[in-house]
């Protein structure tokens, strides 16, 4: 849930919001006369958007899930048993 909440109204909450980030994953905008300025989120939320930011920025790899998309679409994947049987004689 997305949150929006004055910079005034969050200090003395802050304790009450930070179990609800970490519990509940709630995301606050926290606003500074009336403009949106920062965002409160958990580290699990954060660190998981600086890793798809890593992967979208990631020219190559991003070919390669599109093309790998593209394939799947087609037909040409590898049905899941046939992986799993050929992990199974590794």
């Amino acid at each position: 849930m997305i949150i929006t909440i004055p910079l005034t109204e969050l200090r003395p909450k802050l304790p009450q919001i930070f179990d609800r980030v970490s519990k509940y994953f709630d995301r606050y905008v926290i606003t500074r006369h009336g403009k949106p300025e920062a965002v409160l989120l958990s580290e699990e939320d954060y660190e998981s958007l600086m890793e798809t930011l890593e992967i979208l920025s990631d020219t190559r790899l991003m070919k390669s899930i599109r093309k790998a998309e593209k394939e799947l679409k087609q037909g040409k994947g590898i049905p899941w048993e046939k992986v799993k049987a050929k992990l199974h004689h590794v």
